[in-house]
């Protein structure tokens, strides 16, 4: 079983910044890539960002230059660190971990982002 547990979501004013967390657990879990998602009122999930585990990362064209991922590979817990954030922006924002090796693809429970104008 892995568990996959997203923090650091809240209300901001736009312009402000947030730092996501989120740590993926389990007995033997490696991971492959670690990313996020989002889904805002009325709309689809939609890509945001994600890292693989040697480092690369790919990002939405509406976060780049504005959002960045970073890892701690020991703690299986990557970060999603949110600048000059926009009404736009908000959303539940929802982590995944991939398992090395696998197409196996677990979800958290997602965090609310809010951003005022």
């Amino acid at each position: 079983q892995v568990q996959v547990e997203e923090s650091g979501g809240g209300l901001v004013q736009a312009g402000e910044s947030l730092r996501l967390s989120c740590s993926a657990s389990g007995r033997t879990f490696s991971p492959y890539a670690m990313g996020w998602f989002r889904q805002a009122p009325g709309k689809e999930r939609e890509f945001v960002a994600h890292i693989r585990w040697s480092g690369d990362t790919n990002y939405a064209d509406s976060v780049k230059g504005r959002f960045s991922m970073s890892r701690e590979k020991v703690r299986n817990t990557v970060y999603l660190q949110m600048n000059s954030l926009k009404p736009e922006d908000t959303a539940v924002y929802y982590c995944h971990a991939d398992r090395a090796g696998t197409a196996q693809r677990y979800w958290g429970q997602g965090t609310q982002v809010t951003v005022s104008s």
